[in-house]
């Protein structure tokens, strides 16, 4: 008998008139964890860790509505085409969150957070990266519960079962299995969590370097993992709009990291971190 991995057979559950959803569950559950150990992180460093908590106000906000705006310009006929429902782009918490637009609006929060807080904005996103890459293997777990975003047919030992529903809408016969590719990613990133913290401790690694180490493992296994997908995706030049966007930012931390290296800040987790000035209202 052919071993698979079998998808859940439900996604969400009714408490009353509330519905809670596995997917916002997974989000939910890595943002925590995150939030928790980067104040672990943030003290070792010599820092007050409830500055945490006031940076993830902004942070937290700012990273779910970017990636819900990048899911939804880079997926516009879902809620735009033929028979879609614009209302529907709100519905963050049925799924749909694009990874590139949370990093980016979650970084603008969290350098908001910084400012009005008072501390380094470089010397944080050290602290948060490793946290940053835990949350995402562990909210690549709400794609499972939603049978979404699976790779090409397979008949390997780890394939991913679906419904036959699923299977027929993205245009396979019923009974056919998937790569599993939100199992790829999430143990991507909980791999290059353990290089992040080993380069941290064995390295003589620059202020800035472990944030954009953690970008440039992200988007290596991002560029390989995207091209197992079979869901609709724009594409350019053949290639899914998701890999490119990989690409360039994947160039862009290899640039940062060599940039850093030469000419950023020895890092020195002995002394307290660098304070600057607090922006008040």
């Amino acid at each position: 008998m052919v071993m698979t991995i079998p998808s859940p057979a439900q996604s969400v559950w009714y408490l009353g008139p509330l519905a809670v959803r596995a997917y916002a569950i997974c989000i939910l559950i890595g943002i925590a964890i995150a939030i928790w150990w980067t104040a672990k992180r943030w003290r070792e460093r010599g820092g007050d860790p409830e500055v945490t908590y006031q940076i993830a106000l902004w942070a937290v906000p700012f990273g779910i509505i970017g990636g819900r705006i990048y899911h939804v310009i880079t997926s516009p006929d879902a809620y735009f085409g033929s028979g879609g429902d614009p209302v529907t782009a709100l519905y963050i918490w049925q799924g749909g969150l694009g990874i590139w637009g949370a990093i980016v609006l979650g970084a603008l929060g969290a350098w908001i957070g910084c400012r009005r807080a008072g501390v380094s904005f470089i010397q944080y996103a050290d602290a948060v990266a490793p946290g940053i890459l835990l949350a995402q293997a562990i909210g690549r777990w709400g794609n499972w519960f939603n049978q979404e975003l699976f790779g090409g047919p397979t008949d390997l030992p780890w394939a991913l079962e679906v419904s036959d529903r699923v299977a027929i809408a993205a245009g396979y016969e019923a009974g056919t299995t998937f790569h599993p590719t939100f199992l790829y990613e999430s143990l991507w990133s909980a791999a290059g969590v353990l290089v992040l913290l080993w380069c941290e401790k064995r390295l003589r690694l620059r202020t800035g370097q472990v944030f954009w180490l953690y970008v440039l493992i992200y988007t290596t296994g991002r560029l390989w993992v995207e091209m197992l997908r079979v869901d609709q995706a724009h594409t350019i030049l053949g290639l899914r709009l998701n890999v490119w966007t990989s690409l360039i930012v994947w160039i862009g931390a290899l640039a940062a990291i060599i940039f850093l290296g030469r000419r950023g800040t020895p890092t020195n987790h002995t002394e307290p971190t660098t304070k600057v000035e607090p922006v008040n209202d």
